[in-house]
């Protein structure tokens, strides 16, 4: 089992930014992948950004630009930072993390962080 809990979210204004955290209770070398996704009210979740063991990083085209994702092995951590805030950004983010074990791949996820982006 792995427990994730995101924190960073609040209440900012349009062209604030914001730095989620996302603590992992295992070391984050033993996690394959970890993604930050988001979901906005009435819409579908979707990707913000992966970031793999190795340390490939990728984002959807919509994400470039204003997303960066980055890990502290230290701290078995994941972090989102969010420039240039947007109202649309307006989500509860959550935090993803894929272990593979005997070539089974689990998914856990966070229970999710609020970010509210005011005009």
């Amino acid at each position: 089992q792995v427990q994730l809990v995101e924190s960073g979210g609040g209440l900012v204004q349009a062209g604030g930014s914001l730095r989620l955290s996302c603590a992992a209770s295992i070391s984050i070398f033993s996690i394959d992948t970890m993604v930050w996704h988001r979901q906005a009210p009435g819409k579908q979740r979707e990707l913000v950004a992966t970031i793999t063991s190795s340390g490939n990083i990728n984002y959807p085209d919509s994400m470039k630009g204003r997303f960066t994702i980055s890990r502290s092995d230290a701290k078995n951590t994941l972090y989102l930072q969010i420039n240039s805030l947007k109202p649309d950004d307006t989500a509860v983010y959550y935090c993803g993390a894929k272990t593979i074990m005997r070539a089974v791949s689990q998914w856990y996820w966070g229970h999710g962080t609020q970010v509210t982006v005011s005009s």
